[in-house]
């Protein structure tokens, strides 16, 4: 079977440094067998972190619309926190606060305690 190759498909060697007590650490690891090698544990490191970092968008709508994702994205999910609205919708915090309480006191949107 052919594949394509894309361009910067090529894997790039990173030089880096490490303490001592994380290299015995790695080394301990390698080991133990819960890595194959030093390599296996710093791409799986790197993999971990570029997951858990991300930067958020804030996207530019007016409070209508906004409004309008907000209340059908609680209602699609029954349950969620303001943050994790924000950060799904790509909208500043503070505005989702905002739009937040004037639901409730629309009576359109309770809070659960």
């Amino acid at each position: 079977m052919a594949s394509v190759k894309q361009e910067g498909s090529v894997p790039k060697t990173v030089g880096t440094k490490v303490t001592p007590r994380e290299s015995e650490e790695i080394d301990g690891l390698v080991k133990a067998g819960i890595y194959l090698s030093v390599s296996d544990f710093i791409r799986e490191a790197v993999r971990d972190k570029l997951r858990a970092t991300r930067v958020i968008k804030i996207r530019d709508v007016d409070y209508d619309e906004a409004k309008r994702e907000v209340l059908g994205y609680y209602r699609s999910y029954s349950e969620a926190y303001d943050y994790e609205v924000a950060d799904d919708l790509e909208l500043d915090y503070e505005f989702v606060c905002q739009i937040a309480d004037d639901l409730e006191s629309e009576g359109r949107l309770g809070v659960v305690e």
